[in-house]
């Protein structure tokens, strides 16, 4: 039997946060359960891009404060980081907020710039994962994951939160590598099981619905969840959104690979009342993801099935972050012959679909189109 603790955080007030997250933790049997004294302890917040708080982009400050104050009495040696999905981790942990709280608690940034190659020849589908030398060289990791919509798997927060361990651009060449959501989300259920978190612990005090997760809108939902099962945690977040965890990849992936369960009857949920939490109306695609298998003459018009990204012109700066985003070659989305005096352009017969334009693209300017004339096939 797997246990998620959910505690209602009605704000992000230091002492509330601190309060639940202490709650949460005693719940599932004390800090002492997940970090001993002298253990290098690593905490992996969500940082996809650098972002203000009040966005929602990236998990919010104040978890990490309580989080490293609680783990500091158990006398380990804490440090922190992120791979963001562009521009340096520098960066990215001053602009949302991370930077002066690290210092003012003495918790260092990890070098999550350098990789390591580490061998896994428990997984199932990847052996070996290049991870950031910080993770690496670390006891254990405390996951703190940011509960958002996602444009590729629908959801993204615990299991999808690791996909940060692997440094800089090589998070691209899984894209390529893994262009299906379904075989994306059997590399990201391997990459969490190398790592193994030892303990997550998902901001939802205001998560991020819509067109998630850089591009979406904030929503308050007053919740923190905790766990040592990323697969159950998961699926209680999503029940908690009113998706069924069946249709995101990452949690069937994750059970069926052994490393959890998405099952409500073998969940124990403890803390407070679910019901009352529950946000029924929350903006986030419902439907399974189905991979479009066309043969004869429908495999030649198969961009007109598929889900596309698109360019809203009226709202693109023009900044090219898309365009350096975009994982395959030659670029599916591009300057149209190297003007960038406009936006850029998407050669859908080159799109694999991952989405990542759409990801990155931080002035919303970026949306999933789905084909109309799919729903006949």
């Amino acid at each position: 039997m797997s246990t998620v603790a959910l505690i209602k955080c009605d704000s992000y007030d230091v002492s509330d946060v601190k309060a639940a997250v202490k709650k949460g933790i005693d719940l599932l049997g004390g800090v002492s359960q997940f970090a001993k004294s002298g253990e290098k302890i690593l905490l992996k917040p969500n940082f996809l891009a650098g972002e203000v708080p009040g966005k929602c982009v990236n998990t919010n400050p104040r978890i990490f404060r309580a989080v490293a104050e609680i783990f500091q009495t158990t006398g380990a040696k804490l440090s922190y980081g992120d791979s963001p999905a562009f521009g340096s981790t520098v960066a990215a942990s001053k602009k949302a907020g991370f930077t002066d709280v690290a210092e003012e608690l003495g918790v260092e940034l990890a070098d999550f710039k350098e990789g390591i190659e580490k061998q896994f020849p428990e997984g199932k589908q990847n052996k070996k994962f290049t991870i950031a030398k910080a993770i690496a060289e670390c006891d254990g990791v405390i996951s703190l994951p940011k509960l958002k919509t996602h444009g590729f798997l629908r959801f993204t927060g615990c299991i999808k939160n690791q996909f940060g361990c692997i440094p800089g651009l090589l998070k691209a060449e899984f894209h390529v590598k893994c262009p299906g959501a379904y075989d994306f989300a059997k590399m990201l259920v391997d990459l969490n099981a190398c790592i193994k978190p030892r303990l997550y612990i998902m901001d939802a005090v205001f998560a991020m619905e819509g067109n998630g997760p850089r591009g979406g809108n904030p929503r308050k939902m007053q919740a923190l969840l905790l766990s040592d099962d990323p697969v159950a945690c998961d699926a209680v977040a999503c029940r908690l959104i009113n998706c069924d965890p069946l249709n995101v990849p990452t949690t069937t992936i994750g059970q069926e690979f052994g490393h959890g369960t998405h099952e409500i009857d073998k969940i124990e949920l403890v803390g407070d009342d679910f019901d009352a939490l529950k946000v029924s109306d929350f903006d986030i695609d419902r439907s399974k993801i189905k991979a479009f298998k066309a043969q004869g003459l429908l495999k030649s018009l198969g961009n007109f099935f598929i889900a596309k990204p698109v360019i809203n012109k009226n709202k693109c700066v023009r900044c090219g972050m898309c365009v350096q985003m975009c994982p395959v070659k030659p670029k599916a989305v591009d300057w149209l012959s190297g003007n960038t005096s406009k936006p850029p352009v998407h050669n859908y017969s080159r799109c694999i679909r991952c989405y990542c334009c759409q990801e990155i693209c931080p002035e919303k300017a970026i949306g999933i189109k789905k084909p109309l004339v799919r729903r006949f096939f």
